[in-house]
């Protein structure tokens, strides 16, 4: 297990130096505009004395733009200690088991396991895995009624051979009556934590050795023998309450085919 928190302090101290650099150059700025106001408020001619509202108004602009790199100054630094706690928050989910909203799992000794959501029946499902150059390993029927339903994998081929642990992408297409519009699915993945990471904009958490995940897309936190429950099956498994998952796609009815992947 490795957790990199360097990254936290190094987005802190990134941010610091731009808005020094900010500061530094808005302070230049205003010095020279001084110097050439009293300059000309020196030699101006006495008769005709320069007009003092243009120099007010650009006054203002100064302590406006000053007061703005304060604000911000003062945002970064409460997103650089927001990070800091998420991350400090993510180092307790290392060993822990998350699911998250996402389409690629990883395989871990074996083991594999997601879940997609239908928002109506639909008359077949097709669940794919593919490896991370696009070539279809795996595939099998799924549970056609509306709702959340598990997919477990063995990570074995359509052929029977055990593939490496690493990143798979699962994707869920569905069959739906002629007529009818497509069926919207969303997908979740598994796998346990094994470090914690971060940049400027978010705190990511890694799955096995090979899949990183926002923080943010994690939906549940589970148990840490969590896949020691997946079954040992031969391919997927639904373990969910359904009881609906034959094959209702009779000989002769036609189709629509679609195919929703979450993000």
């Amino acid at each position: 297990m490795t957790t990199d928190i360097s990254s936290l302090t190094g987005y802190t101290q990134s941010n610091t130096g731009s808005d020094n650099s900010s500061r530094q150059t808005l302070s230049a700025d205003m010095n020279t505009f001084l110097t050439l106001l009293t300059t000309q408020l020196k030699y101006q001619d006495p008769m005709d004395p320069m007009d003092t509202a243009e120099f007010t108004n650009q006054l203002v602009q100064y302590s406006s733009v000053e007061q703005s790199i304060q604000t911000n100054e003062k945002l970064d630094t409460l997103l650089s200690l927001n990070i800091a706690n998420l991350g400090a928050q993510a180092v307790s989910y290392i060993g822990k088991t998350v699911q998250v909203l996402g389409d690629v799992m990883p395989l871990e000794n074996g083991k594999a396991k997601a879940t997609y959501t239908l928002d109506k029946d639909v008359t077949a499902v097709t669940i794919t895995v593919k490896d991370m150059n696009g070539k279809v390993v795996y595939s099998e029927q799924g549970k056609i009624t509306s709702g959340t339903h598990e997919f477990t994998w063995n990570g074995k081929d359509s052929n029977g051979n055990q593939l490496e642990d690493g990143a798979y992408q699962i994707s869920v297409s569905t069959k739906v009556p002629s007529g009818e519009t497509n069926a919207s699915v969303m997908t979740t993945v598994f796998g346990k934590v094994t470090g914690v990471a971060s940049d400027e904009n978010n705190v990511y958490v890694g799955l096995g050795d090979s899949v990183t995940a926002s923080l943010g897309d994690i939906v549940t936190i589970r148990n840490d023998d969590y896949f020691d429950k997946v079954s040992d099956s031969s391919g997927g498994e639904d373990t969910g309450n359904d009881d609906s998952g034959s094959d209702s796609d009779a000989d002769g009815e036609t189709g629509s085919d679609s195919e929703t992947q979450s993000v």
